[in-house]
C-alpha cells in the first residue's frame, strides 16, 4: 500500500512538472495579470474555505433544531469527508511541492490581491474543499436545487483561484476530483457501514423471535 502510494505521488510530480507549459498558457488566459483584484472573484476565494467548513455545522444544527435525523448523519458524513479530504490534499502538497504559478512564472502571472499564499500549489485546496462539501451534499440530497447552487459555488472557486493567479488548472482539477472522491468513498463507506447494521439488527431480531 505505502508502494502505490509512492508510486501515485512520483507519478503525479512527473506529470505536475511536463505539464507546465500548457498549464501556465491556459492559466494566463483567466488571470488578468495586473494586480486588481475583482471583488467578486475576491469575496468567493476568500470565503470559501470557510463556508465550506461551516456547512456540516449548519447542517447539524438544523438537523437537531428539527429532529431530522438525515440532516445530522450528512452533517457527520460532510465532516468526515472534509477532515479526509483535507488530509490528503496536505500530504499531496507537501510531498510534490509545487511551487505557485506567480512564483515560477512572476513575468506572466500575477497574485490579485495582497494576501500571498504560503503553501505549495499541487493541488488546490481551496477546489478540493468546495467540491467535497458540495458533492457530499448533493449525494444526500439529490435535488436540482441542492446540486446547482452547490457545484455552481464549487465551480466559483475553482475559477477564482486561478483567476487569483495562486494555482494552475492542473492543481483545480486535481482538487476537483480528489475533494469530489473523498466525498464519494465518504458516502459508499456510510451506505455500506448502515447495511451492516441493518444486517446486524435483523439477526438480532431473528434471534429475538426464534427465543
Amino acid at each position: 500500500m505505502k508502494f502505490k502510494l509512492l508510486a501515485l505521488i512520483l507519478f503525479l510530480q512527473i506529470s505536475a512538472g511536463k505539464s507546465q507549459n500548457w498549464d501556465v498558457s491556459l492559466l494566463s488566459k483567466f488571470n488578468p495579470n495586473n494586480g486588481s483584484e475583482n471583488a467578486g472573484w475576491k469575496f468567493v476565494s476568500n470565503n470559501a474555505i470557510m463556508m465550506s467548513a461551516a456547512t456540516p455545522l449548519a447542517l447539524m444544527a438544523a438537523g437537531i433544531a428539527t429532529h431530522d435525523q438525515k440532516l445530522k448523519q450528512t452533517a457527520l458524513n460532510t465532516g468526515i469527508t472534509l477532515v479526509g479530504n483535507t488530509a490528503l490534499t496536505m500530504l499531496m502538497k507537501n510531498a510534490i511541492q509545487r511551487q505557485r504559478p506567480f512564483v515560477t512564472w512572476g513575468d506572466k502571472i500575477m497574485l490579485q490581491g495582497n494576501t500571498s499564499p504560503t503553501d505549495y500549489s499541487f493541488p488546490s485546496g481551496h477546489t478540493s474543499t468546495a467540491f467535497a462539501v458540495a458533492t457530499s451534499v448533493s449525494l444526500a440530497y439529490p435535488k436540482w436545487y441542492v446540486i446547482a447552487p452547490s457545484f455552481a459555488f464549487a465551480s466559483a472557486t475553482a475559477y477564482s483561484r486561478m483567476y487569483r493567479g495562486a494555482h494552475y488548472p492542473s492543481d483545480v482539477l486535481c482538487g476537483i476530483v480528489l475533494g469530489s472522491g473523498s466525498a464519494f468513498l465518504t458516502y459508499k463507506l456510510q451506505k455500506f457501514m448502515y447495511g451492516k447494521q441493518m444486517q446486524r439488527n435483523a439477526r438480532a431480531l431473528a434471534l429475538q423471535a426464534g427465543n
